[in-house]
């Protein structure tokens, strides 16, 4: 991921409820045309495109109706169907913000730049991974054991505290408003603070629903 060159502008995929965070794995279904065809030039080109969050699917203009900060992606792997339609994977890679929508192209199209974020004091984050992975872990109690022992292998395998608060919101945190917030919030340590409040208050759903 670090030798990936990222553009000044790339199409952007915007979609209502949807939040995908760097280093996590989003599938998608591509059927309209207009991203069929930014699909198509992505492949063409650098495999390379954002997702944005739909924040007012009444609005047709993208800087009205989407949200500031999205993450720009990586086409893993794409297949075509017969129909023309096509069954990817998108590898998030980094935050980014919308500086501009400069038009041109059948399909959202954005001026993009890196978003700057606050790095986590290093004095803090071997605490903070080890609360997030704990958290995780307690969460896992309930899901098939082939499930939880691939999520607790990845996470062990991290030390990175902003990485380490990605996985975790990319595959426990659910409500699309929280996602979105997550992802925009510039301050790691903010984001893990949180991060873990959030996590509590999902545990402690589970436990009065009796659910997993």
């Amino acid at each position: 991921m670090a030798s990936i060159q990222l553009p000044q502008r790339c199409g952007v995929m915007l979609l209502p409820g949807c939040t995908l965070f760097p280093h996590g794995v989003l599938p998608l279904r591509i059927f309209e045309p207009r991203y069929r065809r930014m699909l198509s030039d992505a492949l063409e080109g650098d495999c390379l495109f954002a997702v944005g969050h739909l924040h007012d699917g009444e609005s047709t203009d993208p800087s009205d109706g989407a949200d500031s900060v999205g993450t720009i992606g990586l086409v893993r792997a794409s297949h075509e169907q017969d129909d023309g339609t096509s069954q990817l994977l998108l590898h998030g890679v980094l935050r980014v913000r919308f500086v501009d929508w400069p038009g041109g192209r059948m399909y959202p199209f954005a001026e993009i730049e890196p978003m700057a974020c606050e790095p986590m004091p290093v004095n803090q984050s071997a605490a903070a991974i080890r609360k997030l992975r704990g958290l995780a872990e307690a969460l896992l109690v309930n899901i098939p054991d082939e499930v939880s022992t691939t999520v607790m292998a990845l996470l062990s395998q991290v030390d990175d505290p902003a990485l380490m608060a990605d996985l975790v919101a990319q595959q426990f945190v659910q409500d699309p408003a929280t996602r979105q917030s997550l992802l925009a919030d510039s301050s790691v340590a903010s984001r893990i603070k949180r991060l873990c409040k959030e996590l509590r208050r999902i545990m402690g759903g589970l436990d009065s629903d009796g659910d997993a």
